[in-house]
């Protein structure tokens, strides 16, 4: 592209909502962590694996069981959202805020990447008694 030489109408998005494709035969509820399958491109709920990418909770269901890869797709809203909080030695305390969690499933985070097993899901902003307010 070249310098521009007149007045442009450049595109404004507020960057919090979003649409993705649904992977195939699969079924986010609203509520859910979403996530993208960087093996395929496609958005699926949030689980224990290394090929996702949190981003956002999804804003209302999107089931796309029986379907192929993007039939539908699902709404996802980026911000602090409140999410459930991991058990044992891998749930967050206070003491974690400021830093990254990562994806148990499509409601839970936890403190650590579970020896390598889980992706990111987002940054710990706070903790309370029901869960763990997650910025995605």
């Amino acid at each position: 592209m070249t310098a521009l030489t007149a007045d442009r109408n450049t595109t404004f998005r507020a960057g919090i909502d979003f649409e993705f494709p649904v992977a195939a035969n699969t079924k986010i509820f609203a509520g859910s962590i979403v996530a993208i399958d960087t093996a395929t491109g496609t958005a699926t709920k949030g689980a224990t694996a290394t090929t996702l990418k949190s981003v956002g909770i999804a804003q209302a269901i999107a089931d796309n069981t029986g379907g192929a890869a993007g039939d539908i797709r699902v709404r996802v809203r980026r911000g602090l959202w409140h999410v459930a909080n991991s058990a044992a030695t891998d749930q967050i305390t206070l003491a974690d805020v400021g830093a990254d969690c990562y994806l148990v499933d499509d409601q839970t985070v936890a403190k650590t990447s579970g020896t390598n097993t889980r992706s990111l899901a987002g940054k710990i902003r706070d903790v309370d008694a029901t869960g763990v307010w997650v910025e995605f």
